[in-house]
């Protein structure tokens, strides 16, 4: 859970009896009781509105495969590499110019608007 061990959650322990003191430690730790049940209950109430704007598909959604944790770029970008191509690759169109490209405008000629000589 979070990463916390108990060698952890006993510092945080201690830190917190040094900063807030004897008299106010009970009072933190009813505020932080409150604050965790005001959580659950509020998870729980939008889980059960799901429920029921949904209905019965609510039920057969299969909601590990929409963990976003289980999408790790390295994998994806792996298994995209090793896969074998399933076709052939295809190749990229090339227009060729006409074979009388000859006369003004063709492939090469600048128009005469451009040449030097028409001027």
């Amino acid at each position: 859970m979070f990463g916390l061990t108990f060698e952890k959650l006993l510092l945080i322990g201690m830190l917190a009896v040094l900063i807030l003191g004897p008299d106010r430690l009970p009072q933190a730790a009813t505020a932080l009781a409150q604050a965790v049940r005001w959580a659950k209950n509020f998870a729980d109430g939008a889980k059960t509105r799901v429920r029921d704007e949904m209905g019965p598909e609510f039920d057969e959604v299969d909601w590990k495969k929409l963990d976003p944790r289980q999408y790790d770029p390295r994998r994806i970008i792996r298994e995209a590499l090793v896969d074998e191509p399933a076709a052939k690759p295809v190749r990229p169109i090339v227009s060729k110019p006409p074979k009388n490209a000859g006369g003004a405008g063709g492939v090469g000629q600048a128009p005469a608007a451009f040449d030097s000589e028409a001027t």
